[in-house]
């Protein structure tokens, strides 16, 4: 059986969180209104560190604005946010880490709370072929501003990598998963190998616990 790496993309893989840039985006590109996007979008950035995030109305607030832009308009957005937002929060010791799988033969996969319209261009930045996000859905090419099946967060990580793994030939073990957040914990408990990255306060200490490996990619 092949091994199977699994890592949390916001504040683990990249030094920032891409749910909450992409609102600061939208503002700064002058495309919703600054102060009330900006309130909203920092209450609910707030409800998930500390775990109660409504995760469908939270998503709901984050695609509703692209309903009004086409597929090309979206993909220009997304290059400019990249270009801005995105490569300045690379991080070195994350892309040798991803490496450092990649050479020992594992296959590598983001699982992440933030849609995948957001992460499928910085999964590819990464060189990481695999992604499991929240699904937009769309009809007719176009946003509609709602969830298609389960978001990908807390348990719903389980679930959407549960039947991930029954469409994989052959079929994969898991090997680690590295994630900074305590609404990982359900999918880092299940691993062989779960690996606390610059973790928030909540997951350092149960990783501290339960003699977790710390780690961190920051510097």
């Amino acid at each position: 059986m092949s091994k199977l790496t699994i890592f949390d993309l916001d504040n683990t893989l990249i030094g920032g969180d891409s749910d909450h840039l992409w609102g600061e985006f939208l503002i700064a590109q002058g495309l919703v209104d600054a102060s009330t996007h900006r309130a909203q979008n920092d209450a609910f950035y707030q409800q998930y560190q500390q775990g109660n995030l409504d995760i469908l109305a939270y998503q709901h607030f984050v695609l509703k604005p692209l309903i009004a832009f086409s597929q090309t308009e979206l993909a220009q957005l997304h290059e400019r946010f990249m270009a801005e937002f995105i490569e300045p929060i690379m991080l070195p010791k994350a892309i040798d880490l991803v490496a450092q799988h990649r050479d020992q033969g594992h296959t590598l996969l983001i699982i992440t709370a933030t849609n995948e319209f957001i992460t499928q261009p910085i999964a590819q930045r990464l060189g990481i072929a695999h992604l499991i996000g929240t699904k937009p859905d769309i009809k007719n090419g176009r946003f509609t501003g709602e969830v298609a099946g389960i978001p990908s967060f807390q348990e719903g990580k389980i679930l959407r990598l549960k039947d991930w793994l029954r469409s994989q030939e052959p079929q994969l073990e898991l090997s680690h998963f590295y994630s900074d957040s305590h609404n990982d914990l359900p999918l880092l408990k299940r691993v062989p190998n779960p690996v606390a990255v610059d973790p928030d306060e909540c997951l350092r200490q149960y990783a501290e616990t339960h003699n977790w490996p710390i780690l961190s990619l920051r510097g």
